[in-house]
This record gives C-alpha cells, structure tokens and sequence, in this order.
C-alpha cells in the first residue's frame, strides 16, 4: 500500500509518499480502506518532535480515519468488513491514517451513514472531539456565555456548532472575513482581534463578562481577553497558554488543559450529529494522499478556515463540506 511515511524529524519535506507492507488487525482491530484522512495542528508537531508522543521511527502521521472495513481481527464483534466507518487510530502514539489502509480498534470505530461524505466524517472525530472535551469540562448551561479564542479554525468550527446545540452564547474571536461563516455556524457575537479597537467593541457588544474561555490556540492569545471573564470563571486551553497566574487566582477562575483521547462513544455520538444534520464538517482543503507535504505547509501557515483532508481518491480541491451535502464519497 501506499502511505506518508516520516524516517527523521523535521519540516514538512519530511513527509515521504512510500509503498509499504500492508498492516494486519491484531485482536480487537479492524482494518480500514481509507478514503479520507484528516490533518490537524498535532500532526505536524508530532512530524517536527515526536518525543512528547513517544513516537518511533519511521512512522506514519494521521490519527483520523475514514472508509469501508477491509478486515477485521480476531474477537471483533461489533464491525463487519464492507462497512463505511470512521475512527481515531490510538492517540497520540500509534497514527497511521496518512495510510491506503489503516488499523484501529474495533471500541473506536464508528459506524457511518450513507448520507455523511468520507471527507466530513475523516474532519471531525479529533477537531470535533476536542470542542465536545471542552464543553464537557466546562460544564456551562443554557444562556451562559462562553468567549471562543481561534474560533475560526478546525475545532472551533465545531465548538460553536456543539455550543448552539446545547443553547451556550458564544463570542467568537477570530479575522472579520471569517465572522459571516461563524455566526452561519452560530456564533452571537463576533470580535475581530486584528483591530486595534477588539477590546472596545467587545465591551460594547454587552457580551461581558463571560461565564467562560476557551483558548483555542495557545501561546499568548488568550491574554488580552482574560478581563473578559467573569469571577468564579473558567477557562479551557487545548495548547499551553502564556497567562497572568495571578491574575487568574486573584479572580478565582477555574483553569482546564484539555487533551483528547481516542473514544469510540464520542466519536459515535459525533458521526451521529452529522447524519442528522445537526452538525457539519467546515472542510477548508481537500488534497490527494500524495500532497501531504503541502497539507502540512497549509496547516502550519494558520489561518485555513477549517479542516484540511487528505483524500485516497479525489481531485484536490479547496472548499468547505457544505450543510446537506453528505453524500457518500
């Protein structure tokens, strides 16, 4: 088979498009026919410095999988081969899904429905994962307000969609010419933080103070809007943020560093939500398997609009997986 193969540490030109020896199902796994593969941000910084995952050499990036079941292991009762499923591969170590084909445990697949694209359900199980963790972990009610940092990327696009379901307002910080798709996907309010005057028009939405952040990005892009949130609030960073400690203790906010897992029940209710309808996968790039290199450049540039997927069978194109558009790939 065919698959991104990374020998050395390094940039994106590491990346190498090889042909290797199939993987086998062990107990407990199936073997997936990959039609579709997303990209995230821990991808390429597993490809630079695998030693936070622990990753050996050479080894295969891609943690989310989409396609039809090729082959299943021993003691696999819930999955049949010729079935379309999605799945994560074990996280943050095992990877895999850059892959023709691809191994994952039975416990983390997902069956799909035929009305959900290969490419909408590959986009969703960690971006869309990730946004459910930080929800969960927040714990926030109906009415209560949460401000999103780096709401235009892949797991923002989700959070303000899960957010909306659970009836939490959410101020969505990100570039002006991404606030028409965020409020499409439903935020109340949206903040522009390239303008000098972002923390005026915030105060001025009367979206302040806010029950809660989630800091999206890391680094020190939460810091400016620390002011936005109430006493006795919280905060959620999916990537290590740069804060004020004291100012957190001083307000008594609560902070959570969220980290996903492979869980085969999210990923399941996930899949669920996009068949109804009620969830949609904002794919930014679609590219062939071969382009992972430029996949990577893409990811590590910022700013895409969504979720970048490598596909095993499809013309590159650049666009977003559309509300109502699941058809089957």
């Amino acid at each position: 088979m065919k698959a991104i193969v990374i020998r050395r540490f390094g940039d994106a030109s590491v990346l190498g498009c090889e042909d290797v020896a199939d993987p086998e199902p062990g107990e407990g796994e199936v073997r997936i026919a990959v039609h579709a593969a997303g990209v995230n941000p821990v991808d390429a910084g597993n490809r630079a410095d695998g030693s936070w995952a622990g990753i050996r050499l050479p080894w295969v990036p891609g943690y989310e999988v989409a396609g039809v079941v090729d082959r299943i292991g021993p003691g696999v009762r819930n999955v049949r081969p010729g079935e379309r499923v999605v799945a994560m591969t074990d996280f943050p170590r095992q990877g895999g899904g850059y892959a023709e084909l691809a191994v994952a445990a039975a416990d983390h697949v997902a069956l799909l429905a035929d009305s959900v694209s290969f490419v909408a359900a590959a986009a969703t199980p960690v971006a869309g994962g990730t946004a459910w963790e930080v929800l969960e972990r927040l714990r926030l009610n109906e009415g209560d307000r949460l401000l999103a940092v780096g709401a235009s990327g892949g797991v923002g696009s989700y959070l303000l969609q899960l957010a909306a379901l659970r009836g939490v307002m959410t101020v969505a910080v990100g570039r002006r010419r991404h606030h028409e798709r965020l409020r499409t996907l439903g935020a109340a309010c949206c903040i522009d933080y390239t303008d000098d005057s972002a923390g005026d028009e915030l105060r001025r939405s009367g979206q302040v103070p806010v029950c809660a952040l989630a800091d999206l990005v890391g680094g020190p892009a939460a810091e400016p809007w620390l002011d936005a949130v109430a006493e006795h609030g919280q905060i959620a960073a999916i990537e290590p943020p740069e804060l004020d400690l004291g100012r957190i203790v001083d307000a008594n906010i609560t902070f959570h560093g969220v980290l996903i897992s492979s869980a085969g029940e999210r990923t399941r209710t996930l899949t669920g939500l996009l068949a109804a309808g009620r969830l949609t996968a904002q794919v930014s790039h679609v590219l062939p398997l071969e382009q992972a290199v430029q996949a990577h450049q893409l990811i590590e540039a910022g700013h895409a609009g969504g979720k970048i997927v490598l596909s095993t069978d499809a013309e590159p194109s650049s666009r977003a997986v559309e509300p109502g558009e699941g058809q089957a790939s």
